[in-house]
């Protein structure tokens, strides 16, 4: 009952006009920029923090928008998928599989309505699932203490990389790399640390400026680089002709799916990609040779987005809770609630209720907007592929720039976000991801700060961080997370690029 009264003054802050509208253009846009191939969400957050910024938003408006951007994207990543066989971002490769297929028999609209669909009930099973699971996993994150949360950012940096992940050791030094800046400025004894005589390092690294730069920025020179020229135009998408009986088969689909997703989502390490790949293969063992997988089967897109949209859902479960992103796009939105004070984690849903449960109604809300958004304007959405990115370019560059330089009017936050964003595009040109470094330069302090806490406690004694039952189970679960993707890693991606070279 608690829960629900919670709940009940959620939809008081998520259907506040304001917020409602702001919740309206997230959505928009992010499907815009998940249409957008080689984007994502973690991008399209990014992108639009600045944005949050420069408008002056509340810590519950900016988060409302920004995860309904999320959610958005995450829709959006499959219009490229069915129209042109190019996945949106990693997750929606699954759904090229039976989505472009369909589209080349002349059934572009019904493979686009369905996936809306199976996205739709894929983070509304998610969501329920979030509102049952994050105020008792919250709770029984009271018990820790500085050992068990030393442990607890040791785990997410060891399950990182995911199980999709290409390289671990990459991983490792990406973060590495990010632990290595969040030591830069006046530490807690007042003893400067890199800052070189600088007077803007003081205070360390801004991390809504390390983001933007990294992922921003480095994006619009890959965009210059590689994709200078014009657009390629989509399929031509058909009138809509979709039955209730055809909208009642994959019904069964979407309930897996979306479970499926949500424990992949809430998994450290998993995430969208894992939870797409697994939702498919099931569905394809269940209806066996019933299904014609890999030739336009409605189920092959429905399986594959009820499974990543849930997956996107069940990230902000640790992320709320533990103050543990859940993936990359929830370390973004990580970054936003720190840089506006706000520290995530169990304390959060008895100091910021308002702002953890305006959220959670507010993703209940934005999945029917994004319902009712993406099935009678998605001709609109279809059009934004063929549009030049010369003309995408600038409008995302003045949003960056104007971002970042209303936040502290510094134009040394500006060279310091363009630097970052040559950094971000050398990194990604090595194959070194992006997300290890941000998750680093986050975690980074708070985890220096439990070290040393635990430390303190034990007089120097560094057996306390494996002296609990609680720290060893965590510690273990890390060894695993660092060693699955070694073992699992190549053999799930060779299944996922066979399944896509068999279609092709």
């Amino acid at each position: 009952m608690e829960t629900l009264g919670y709940l009940i003054d959620g939809f008081g802050v998520a259907l506040a006009p304001h917020n409602l509208m702001f919740a309206l253009i997230g959505a928009f846009l992010g499907t815009l920029i998940g249409a957008l191939p080689g984007l994502g969400p973690a991008n399209g957050v990014a992108i639009l923090i600045p944005l949050a910024f420069t408008l002056g938003l509340p810590p519950e408006t900016a988060l409302i928008m920004l995860t309904s951007v999320y959610a958005g994207a995450m829709y959006g990543g499959r219009i490229s998928s069915i129209l042109l066989n190019i996945p949106g971002d990693e997750p929606a490769m699954m759904t090229c599989l039976d989505g472009y297929p369909m589209a080349q028999k002349g059934k572009a609209a019904e493979a686009l309505a369905i996936s809306a669909i199976a996205s739709f009930m894929g983070s509304l099973i998610a969501t329920i699932g979030l509102i049952l699971l994050a105020p008792l996993l919250a709770k029984f994150a009271l018990t820790f203490g500085p050992a068990e949360y030393f442990a607890l950012f040791v785990l997410a940096f060891a399950t990182l990389g995911g199980i999709t992940g290409k390289n671990p050791v990459k991983t490792i030094l990406a973060a590495a790399i990010g632990l290595m800046i969040a030591t830069v400025g006046i530490d807690s004894t007042g003893t400067q640390r890199y800052t070189f005589g600088v007077l803007e390092l003081y205070e360390g690294v801004d991390f809504i400026i390390a983001i933007v730069g990294l992922f921003a920025i480095s994006e619009l020179l890959f965009f210059i680089e590689s994709r200078a020229g014009g657009g390629k135009g989509p399929m031509k998408v058909n009138k809509l002709s979709l039955s209730w009986k055809e909208i009642g088969s994959i019904f069964p689909t979407t309930l897996r799916g979306g479970v499926l997703g949500f424990i992949s989502g809430v998994l450290p390490g998993a995430g969208a990609s894992l939870g797409s790949f697994i939702s498919y293969t099931l569905e394809k063992k269940i209806l066996g040779s019933k299904g014609r997988f890999g030739e336009g089967d409605p189920r092959g897109v429905a399986a594959p987005e009820a499974g990543n949209n849930g997956a996107s859902s069940g990230a902000l479960v640790p992320m709320l809770t533990l103050g543990v992103p859940g993936s990359g796009t929830t370390a973004v939105l990580l970054a936003l609630l720190i840089s506006m004070n706000i520290t995530p984690g169990p304390m959060m849903f008895t100091q910021n209720a308002d702002i953890v449960w305006g959220v959670i109604a507010a993703l209940l809300v934005g999945n029917f907007l994004l319902l009712l958004l993406n099935i009678p304007l998605v001709g609109i959405f279809v059009k934004l592929l063929s549009v030049p990115p010369k003309y995408l370019l600038p409008i995302v560059t003045m949003v960056a720039f104007v971002g970042i330089y209303s936040i502290s009017n510094s134009a040394f936050d500006l060279y310091f976000m363009v630097a970052f964003g040559v950094a971000g595009y050398i990194l990604r040109k090595l194959e070194i991801p992006l997300v290890p470094i941000i998750l680093g330069l986050l975690l980074g302090p708070e985890m220096e700060k439990n070290l040393g806490h635990a430390l303190t406690l034990s007089n120097g004694d560094w057996s306390v961080l494996w002296s609990s039952g609680l720290s060893i189970t965590l510690w273990a679960l890390a060894i695993i997370g660092l060693v699955l993707p070694v073992v699992v890693g190549p053999i799930l991606r060779r299944r996922m690029r066979a399944a896509q070279d068999n279609v092709e």
